[in-house]
């Protein structure tokens, strides 16, 4: 995955036009490495999924 492409998925899960999005194992250390950058990385919650999967989703209040 493109950091350009990523970064559009983790806007458009922060203004609500996605309710979470699904990182495929593969994807996972590619999407990592742009979430931690990011000012708003504490508003993401990343549930994991069977076989390495992850499902990411914006919460309003940032996790502790």
């Amino acid at each position: 995955m493109q950091e350009e492409m990523i970064n559009e998925i983790l806007n458009r899960l922060m203004t609500g036009e996605l309710s979470e999005y699904y990182v495929k194992n593969d994807d996972f250390m590619d999407f990592r490495m742009v979430l931690v950058k990011r000012k708003d990385f504490k508003h993401f919650r990343g549930i994991g999924q069977r076989g390495g999967d992850v499902l990411y989703q914006y919460l309003k209040e940032p996790r502790s």
